[in-house]
């Protein structure tokens, strides 16, 4: 059987619907699995086993891109894929589905999109709290049973050890001291990311525990991570915007340790399978958590009437916000001490 896969935009969505690839293999040992994915996150189909052919849509974040869509369906074309699942929920995504020319075209309904998909779903987030689960269910014949969440394969990156090694060099570790890696970017606003000044804590913790502190995030992230440095007094290793994405999977996979908001990166780090700590502000983790039985998830807590704390950009002046702090943090890698020393 030949699949084609339309990918979320998301690094860690991306990452995510690994898991509804390795269900696919399970299902249908004889599956020819392709994956189309737009820039962002597209890089990180070459550590996926799963994936046999994997291509790139030349498309803007949040526009159309009629002629990158129109191109790309004209290449699938000649491909005779069987079934196409889409896992974006926009019309525009399942119109290139539909370009493609699959007798069978899966997806949820999401922007009222009867005909562009012939086997659509009706998403029910209260049967499927993960998001994880959404993307497994849509490999599944409609109405079957899906699986709890542990009990979904959990993604799996490979590792290129000669990258690692190559950057250890550049950056001449030690290899007798723990690496931390600390990310502290996350989309979608300030709500999401935990202060710089206590990153700037924790760094100056670990280093004084022995540890060496490396950095990571894009070059937006670039100038926080020097705030993170200053304030720490420390020396750290800043790599946001010195690294790909594929940098960041090999750099992580030598970590004996990482800490980070709920972002892309996080699910990178529970991809390859090092401990981790990670900090919910304004989102949930009951909606994306690790995907890492070595995951901690610290979570602040909102004490004041409920509000819509997932469309907050910032959680400045929001009364009753009970912020993740620097202790709770610390005693969480005391807790991980003996798994994270490799």
């Amino acid at each position: 059987m030949n699949v084609l896969i339309f990918s979320p935009g998301w690094v860690g969505d991306m990452v995510m619907a690994q898991a509804l690839f390795k269900v696919l293999h399970q299902q249908y040992p004889d599956l020819t699995l392709d994956v189309v994915a737009p820039p962002w996150p597209y890089d990180l189909l070459q550590r996926m086993p799963e994936v046999s052919k994997h291509y790139k849509i030349e498309v803007q974040r949040g526009k159309f891109s009629w002629q990158g869509r129109r191109e790309m369906a004209n290449k699938l074309q000649g491909k005779h894929y069987d079934w196409v699942i889409t896992l974006p929920v926009t019309w525009k995504s399942a119109l290139t589905a539909y370009w493609s020319g699959a007798p069978k075209r899966t997806g949820f309904l999401g922007e009222l999109r009867y005909g562009l998909l012939n086997d659509w779903r009706k998403l029910d987030s209260q049967k499927l709290p993960y998001m994880v689960q959404q993307y497994v269910s849509l490999g599944l014949d409609a109405g079957a049973k899906v699986p709890e969440l542990q009990d979904i394969p959990q993604p799996s990156l490979t590792v290129n050890s000669t990258n690692t090694e190559h950057w250890l060099q550049k950056l001449n570790v030690a290899q007798d001291k723990p690496i931390v890696a600390l990310m502290h970017g996350a989309e979608f606003g300030p709500a999401k990311r935990w202060p710089a000044e206590n990153y700037a804590l924790l760094a100056k913790y670990l280093v004084q525990m022995g540890c060496q502190v490396m950095i990571l995030g894009s070059a937006k992230d670039y100038g926080t991570a020097l705030e993170i440095g200053q304030k720490s007094n420390c020396k750290l290793f800043n790599l946001c915007g010195e690294t790909s994405l594929l940098d960041v999977v090999d750099l992580l996979a030598c970590a004996n340790l990482a800490i980070s908001n709920d972002s892309g990166l996080m699910h990178i780090a529970a991809a390859v399978g090092i401990p981790q700590i990670v900090i919910y502000r304004s989102s949930a983790p009951e909606f994306t958590p690790p995907l890492n039985d070595k995951a901690i998830i610290l979570q602040g807590e909102f004490n004041n009437p409920p509000i819509d704390r997932i469309k907050l950009k910032s959680l400045e002046g929001i009364s009753g916000f009970t912020d993740v702090s620097v202790d709770s943090v610390i005693t969480a890698i005391q807790s991980l001490c003996n798994i994270s020393q490799k």
